[in-house]
């Protein structure tokens, strides 16, 4: 199949549905001081150019490893770390222009959960204050209509009324992040963005989560952007994926075209990594898993930045870098031998629910 430009590839994997999020060639560089004096200021690579887009009343996944730039695409979206360049429209608006009174309600439509729910709750408040902070801070409703919102968004994620008196740290794990969805969802938000939302969190207690989510979504037409490392979770939650490598999306897909057929080699190497163990997984492995670090964001390499660890990497790979281009119908890859190496079967190793 012939290759298309990245524009229409995006064109081609978002045609279905009206895209609530569209972010284009988003760049987020941090300073990262100098190397000798007098010489200029290095900088991080964090986000380098990714552009995607988010229907409504869907849940889009972002995953990588450690340092790809998944967390800081998403903070960038919050308008919570500043973009260096680039456009995000949400709902229409492109809110990199918003600043004062009209960012402040950008946040009652669209709101972030965190990691840690520990860390994100503050010890010394009392959880239903904590769940009505966005209502007081928005100023949403009387007060009656406030402490009201506050016991049924309790009941709402599954936390009894008493729940409001009590203090963080009474709670379990999986009890503080069912509150921090609640304050999410207090000003009844068009988006969350959920970043890890439940990798600290154990495996039973992380499908109580995942479930409460969907079922959030179903009642409310939430529409999720959803950050994890874990390919298990993002398989079994995700409609559509983007796989990050620092700093750049190196395939976009439905999350059924990347689990059958993945694409890039990067892909290849996080799917055979977390396939079930047994003799196709050591197969797998043999072939597709990559070893060593990836390469400084402060200093990338000029090509494709996964050349230096893929075994498939020609001199073309190391010194031009491959541009995101549709492969097909919803599905994009940013390889420069797409459809020329031959990829895995991964047949019975596809990833089971996180």
């Amino acid at each position: 199949m012939n290759m298309m430009t990245t524009a229409k590839a995006t064109e081609m994997a978002y045609e279905a549905g009206s895209p609530l999020l569209d972010v284009s060639e988003l760049v987020v560089h941090f300073p990262a001081g100098r190397k000798r004096m007098f010489a200029r200021p290095s900088l991080v690579h964090a986000v380098d150019g990714v552009s995607f887009r988010v229907r409504r009343g869907t849940t889009f996944g972002i995953v990588g490893e450690s340092g790809s730039g998944k967390s800081t695409t998403a903070q960038a979206v919050m308008r919570l770390v500043p973009a260096t360049s680039g456009k995000i429209v949400f709902d229409g608006e492109n809110i990199m222009q918003l600043a004062g009174e009209p960012l402040r309600q950008l946040r009652r439509h669209l709101q972030i959960v965190f990691q840690d729910p520990f860390s994100a709750l503050d010890p010394r408040r009392r959880a239903g204050d904590q769940v009505r902070e966005p209502l007081d801070l928005l100023q949403i409703g009387s007060r009656s209509e406030r402490d009201e919102r506050v016991r049924a968004l309790l009941a709402e994620v599954g936390l009894p009324p008493q729940a409001a008196d009590l203090f963080p740290h009474q709670f379990s794990g999986g009890q503080r992040q069912r509150l921090c969805i609640a304050r999410a969802l207090a000003p009844e938000p068009d988006m969350i963005v959920c970043d890890e939302a439940v990798s600290a969190l154990d495996v039973a207690i992380q499908a109580q989560i995942l479930n409460l989510l969907k079922k959030l979504q179903r009642e409310r037409g939430l529409t999720y952007i959803f950050i994890s490392h874990d390919l298990g979770v993002i398989q079994q939650f995700c409609d559509e994926i983007a796989v990050m490598y620092l700093g750049k999306i190196v395939e976009l897909a439905p999350a059924s075209a990347l689990f059958s057929e993945p694409r890039h080699p990067y892909a290849w190497s996080l799917i055979a990594a977390a396939a079930p163990a047994g003799p196709l997984r050591d197969a797998l492995k043999q072939r597709y898993l990559v070893k060593g670090d990836p390469p400084s964001p402060v200093d990338p390499p000029p090509g494709c930045r996964f050349a230096q660890r893929c075994p498939f990497a020609v001199e073309r790979c190391r010194q031009a870098l491959p541009q995101l281009e549709a492969i097909g119908s919803g599905h994009s890859v940013a390889c420069h031998r797409a459809g020329q190496i031959e990829a895995p079967d991964f047949g019975s190793a596809a990833i089971g629910p996180g």
